[in-house]
């Protein structure tokens, strides 16, 4: 099943074209509002290097989770 979504607001205009692999392969700077300093954070803190591993980090989506938890309560 083919899914479509507009992703201009969560990205840098430069990747607003691109396929979702690309997107997921691409650099954390490729999110909207995510800098070069926030990156190098990201990679020194988590070894994050791209949008797939940011979205994959195990303390992320714990952090998600809880925080869906409390939107249900």
């Amino acid at each position: 099943m083919a899914v479509t979504a507009d992703l201009a607001k969560l990205l840098d205009k430069d990747w607003e074209d691109k396929t979702l692999t690309e997107v997921l392969n691409a650099p954390v700077g490729a999110l909207s509002g995510v800098s070069d300093a926030d990156a190098a954070a990201l990679q020194q803190a988590f070894d994050i290097k791209t949008v797939g591993d940011l979205g994959r980090n195990k303390h992320f989506r714990a952090a998600q989770a809880l925080a869906d938890l409390d939107d249900l309560a």
